[in-house]
């Protein structure tokens, strides 16, 4: 939520709060308040973010909707209905461009982060008063449902929603065909690349129980990957608390969490997904064939979803086709399906910083050689020369203008052959 609270906290700032002149001729103080208050309801947490300043006025919101086409003219909506235009995607009221306003990133920033949290936000406000803006969030987020298996001595966590269904199947089959170099099965007309989930983690499979006389499958589905996992034992399906696990474990491709089950075992929670397609990427090393189109591709790497969005539109607007990660994580699941033609790197982000993807790009045959521009607030020399040392080709320092940007891409994927 640190993004969105920064964005509605900057929009106050900017767009809320009076000048001083406007203030005292309103009768307000000089000094602008904003107000952030949490507060839990039932089973939601309120998150209120409100100022003292002139308020949104709702028929210049419903004029500039109708003037971007995201209105019909004849349409009646209520005022308050109008107000929540502003966090369609590409709405904005700013008529130049600032450092902090402008740049054609609006408020659906924070209308994406949070309903993908599972929540929702909405705008209140009276002209001449103030404006809020309400944010309502699960409260139990670090609560979820799981299935938990046995591989070995070790216990994992599959969140359910990565899971498809469950299937059963024979022991003897199901061993003959763990004995196959790439073994397949058919299950309502898909077909699923069968694996033990020691696979995935490393460990050693005590094999089934000699009482099972079937074994359950778990059936996941990554994309345009079908996967079927077996384990030693199913466990069944339990709520489990999310726990969060230190750097060590955390930059560890395939683990999102760790949980602690009822009898006091640590079970360390697992991504499906990234395993799948790492998995995936695995079977088919070779790099992967373009398709015919012959935009330059990017991939943007940033924690700020408010630089992922506004680099985007930048690059897309300048012909160019673009992917976006929020750390070095989510870039190496992407990497495992997509070979871009030049990568765009912040240093400091979770998870994984830059510094440590850029050193796993270079140290990977099938990536080695794309291009890195590192983009950071740390213009130090010591940054700059680290990622020199680490084989990063340019080093732009934020803020930075367009065109520098598009300077420093330019050259690297016409040396390319691009």
């Amino acid at each position: 939520m640190l993004q969105p609270l920064e964005h509605i906290l900057r929009n106050a700032v900017v767009h809320g709060i009076e000048e001083e002149s406007a203030r005292k001729a309103a009768g307000k103080p000089e000094t602008g308040d904003i107000c952030i208050a949490l507060q839990r309801e039932g089973s939601e947490m309120m998150i209120r973010v409100s100022d003292d300043g002139a308020g949104i006025d709702a028929e210049e919101i419903r004029k500039k909707s109708i003037a971007s086409g995201l209105l019909d003219v004849n349409e009646s909506m209520p005022s308050e209905q109008v107000l929540q235009m502003i966090f369609r995607p590409g709405f904005s009221t700013a008529t130049k461009v600032t450092q902090t306003a402008g740049r054609g990133v609006g408020l659906d920033v924070v209308s994406t982060e949070v309903e993908r949290l599972g929540g929702s936000v909405h705008v209140e406000s009276t002209p001449g008063v103030g404006a809020g803006f309400v944010i309502r969030l699960p409260f139990t987020l670090a609560i979820t449902q799981a299935m938990v298996v046995r591989v070995g001595d070790e216990f994992y966590a599959l969140p359910l929603p990565t899971v498809e269904g469950i299937a059963r199947m024979p022991r003897h089959q199901v061993s003959e065909l763990l004995g196959q170099d790439d073994p397949e099965f058919e299950y309502g007309g898909r077909q699923y690349r069968l694996r033990h989930l020691a696979h995935f983690t490393g460990g050693h499979s005590t094999g089934f129980a000699d009482e099972d006389l079937s074994v359950s499958i778990i059936l996941v589905r990554a994309g345009s990957h079908s996967t079927a996992l077996v384990a030693d034992e199913l466990l069944g399906s339990r709520e489990i608390v999310v726990k969060s696990v230190g750097p060590q474990v955390a930059g560890i491709s395939g683990i999102s969490g760790g949980t602690i089950l009822a009898d006091g075992s640590v079970a360390l929670i697992l991504d499906l997904g990234g395993l799948v397609r790492s998995d995936a990427a695995r079977r088919r090393p070779q790099p992967i064939a373009r398709k015919e189109d012959t935009r330059t591709f990017v991939l943007v790497v940033d924690d700020s979803i408010t630089v992922r969005r506004v680099t985007q539109r930048l690059l897309e607007r300048n012909g160019m086709r673009v992917i976006t990660a929020k750390d070095g994580i989510d870039a190496e699941a992407l990497l495992q399906e997509h070979i871009p033609d030049v990568i765009l790197l912040d240093i400091e982000m979770p998870r994984m910083d830059g510094y440590e993807l850029a050193s796993r790009i270079r140290n990977d045959d099938r990536l080695a050689n794309i291009p890195i521009v590192m983009i950071t607030s740390r213009t130090g020399e010591k940054h700059r020369a680290r990622a020199i040392e680490l084989g990063v080709n340019d080093y732009l320092g934020k803020p930075y203008q367009e065109s520098q940007l598009l300077d420093a891409i330019e050259p690297l994927v016409a040396k390319q052959g691009r």
